[in-house]
């Protein structure tokens, strides 16, 4: 029996051994005859990808810094003469204009020593009229009379009379000029701090102040740029003026358009940057004093180029080169030349005509003449999918782009095509109602297909 158990485990051994012998050489025969097989039920899979048209456009050059909001002028309204406060004229975050009443100072003591300047001056007047008539009856009666001597005594009296006079003049100028103090004045037209004083105070000239008042209409922004790009806007600025944007934080929405009013005169060595001014008119107040800003200065403008999403602009060892959908959906690959290129768009100078499918994704499978299948792109923005059917005009997309067309033009100036969406919900506030209209109707045909596709 032991016998027999080792013979068929034995033969069981050497079965196994031939079986795997024969699968291993017969397997590349069958995988090719199922390759060929499906080559002969209609070739290779294709690869999945999304495709953007290249297009002519005019393309703006930016140079980008970093900035903080200034106010044009900034002023410490301060007393000027001693004495109790009577009364506080404004408000704190008052807008105030040049010579609006601020507050005033208790006059009395000022309106006294004027006063007293005035008598003052009165009283010179009379012993001026008297010494002016003695003179004159001097000077009528003769040397032979009067002795010369008095006759000049008397005219050194008259020119002492009316040099004082000019005194009491300039006595009288100072005292108003004090008493003037008392009512204190906008110098500048602003917006008023927080008081730093408050009403039945007594305050003196040395104080350190009553409130503050910037000028925030308009505003000014210094921002820095790199010393290497100096050049470019030295060049820009001798032909034209230069507009320059304010971002927020995510330089998505463009809170207001300004101009560059002065270049520094010298690069600060520690950092290796220069120094501008931009001005803004910042009429709905999107700018504060010290708010930091991202900044965009406007240097060119590149006019009909070819311009690609940067995403289908790839790098080999041979440079940059794109992947370009031709008639029988297959791709080539194209080397190409970049003008300039940013987070959304690259410039093309040499390599791709406008109207070229360029594929901008799914590059993982991708090799030079493989087959592909162009999906519908996904992203709001992109362009329209070569292999999709025309949108219609009742797409709720195109119905939105439509109703909306004002309120970009108005809203988001200048904001590229991807932070369009982001911008129209950060001033959902300032929409018109045919745009929220539109929106509204476009969010409910969504919700409906989504239900659709979940029963």
């Amino acid at each position: 029996m032991l016998k027999l158990l080792k013979r068929l485990l034995a033969v069981a051994i050497v079965c196994a051994i031939g079986g795997g012998v024969f699968y291993v050489t017969t397997l590349p025969a069958v995988q090719e005859k199922m390759s060929g097989a499906r080559r002969m039920g209609g070739g290779i899979s294709a690869v999945p990808v999304l495709a953007a048209s290249a297009r002519l456009d005019n393309v703006p050059v930016y140079l980008h810094g970093v900035g903080t909001a200034k106010a044009r002028n900034s002023v410490v309204v301060r007393p000027q003469v001693d004495g109790r406060i009577l009364s506080i004229n404004f408000k704190e975050g008052q807008e105030v204009r040049k010579g609006d009443v601020l507050a005033k100072i208790d006059p009395a003591t000022y309106q006294a020593q004027l006063d007293q300047a005035i008598a003052k001056k009165a009283l010179d007047e009379v012993q001026l009229e008297n010494a002016k008539r003695d003179l004159e009856r001097y000077s009528q009666l003769g040397g032979n009379v009067v002795a010369q001597k008095t006759i000049d005594t008397q005219n050194a009296l008259v020119a002492q009379f009316t040099a004082q006079l000019k005194q009491d003049d300039a006595a009288i100028a100072n005292a108003r000029a004090y008493l003037d103090y008392t009512t204190i004045i906008s110098p500048i037209d602003g917006r008023t701090g927080i008081r730093m004083v408050d009403q039945g105070n007594l305050v003196r000239a040395a104080d350190a102040g009553i409130v503050m008042i910037t000028e925030v209409r308009p505003i000014s922004v210094l921002f820095t740029l790199p010393q290497q790009q100096l050049a470019q806007v030295n060049k820009a600025l001798a032909s034209r003026v230069l507009s320059v944007d304010a971002l927020d934080s995510n330089n998505q929405v463009v809170l207001d358009h300004g101009t560059l009013q002065v270049i520094d005169n010298q690069v600060d060595s520690a950092t290796g940057t220069i120094r501008m001014k931009a001005e803004f008119p910042n009429a709905n107040l999107q700018l504060w004093p010290g708010q930091f800003v991202n900044v965009r200065i406007l240097i060119d403008t590149l006019e009909r180029v070819v311009v690609v999403p940067t995403p289908a602009v790839q790098r080999g060892p041979n440079g940059t080169f794109v992947y370009v959908v031709e008639a029988d959906e297959k791709v080539a690959l194209k080397p190409v030349a970049l003008t300039m290129q940013n987070e959304s768009e690259a410039v093309i100078a040499t390599g791709v005509a406008a109207g070229d499918r360029i594929v901008t994704t799914g590059f993982a499978r991708l090799k030079d003449g493989a087959r592909v299948d162009v999906s519908a792109p996904e992203t709001p923005g992109s362009p329209a999918p070569v292999s999709a059917k025309p949108e219609t005009k009742t797409d709720p997309r195109n119905v939105v782009a439509t109703a909306c067309a004002a309120d970009v033009q108005k809203l988001c100036p200048g904001v590229e095509r991807q932070g369009i969406r982001g911008c129209l919900r950060a001033n959902a506030g300032q929409l018109s109602d045919t745009c929220k209209a539109a929106a509204l109707a476009a969010g409910r045909s969504q919700r409906k297909a989504d239900n659709t596709v979940l029963q």
